[in-house]
């Protein structure tokens, strides 16, 4: 099985983009009503064998992933922007970087450009606890970051793909 995070090896066959189709609408789609909607939407004929053993396969490839997404009524989401200081950079970014990724709060963590150039979705249950991660992290990680910029980001209006965007990989 591929390692998370991998560049997927699929070779998309006819059946696979409306099955991401179908799963992004639906994502609890048993397979059996995947099956009778690729045949009715689809034209589309195979069984439900084939399409849970296409979404099993393309699961372990990494061609997609689920995630499990705690309400934000439980736990909050903060946005982190991370800005480096060049001097202890070089001898503590590797560290860092996987203290942030392994953290138990982080959801999402990506690369982006610009001054502020790591970016991390993190939850937590409180400002208190969000705190003491800052504060945590400046101890251990101070010299290779030079400003740690969050907020919170309340009020989340949509939090899933939408179907079309898979029309994308077709193009």
């Amino acid at each position: 099985m591929p390692e998370k995070g991998s560049n997927p090896d699929w070779d998309f066959k006819d059946r696979d983009l409306p099955i991401l189709q179908l799963l992004a609408d639906d994502p609890q789609m048993s397979s059996r009503r995947l099956t009778e909607r690729l045949e009715e939407e689809h034209a589309i004929d195979v069984s439900n064998v084939t399409v849970s053993e296409t979404i099993r396969k393309m699961r372990e490839e990494n061609v997609f992933t689920e995630a499990i997404i705690p309400n934000e009524e439980y736990l909050f989401f903060g946005l982190f922007e991370y800005q480096f200081n060049p001097e202890g950079f070089e001898e503590g970014w590797r560290d860092a970087m996987e203290d942030i990724r392994n953290d138990r709060h982080t959801f999402l963590f990506f690369l982006s450009d610009g001054e502020y150039q790591w970016k991390s979705v993190m939850m937590f249950r409180d400002r208190e606890q969000e705190s003491k991660w800052i504060h945590n992290f400046y101890k251990k990680h101070g010299n290779v970051i030079n400003n740690l910029r969050n907020s919170v980001v309340t009020n989340v209006l949509k939090f899933r793909a939408d179907p079309e965007i898979f029309s994308l990989l077709d193009e």
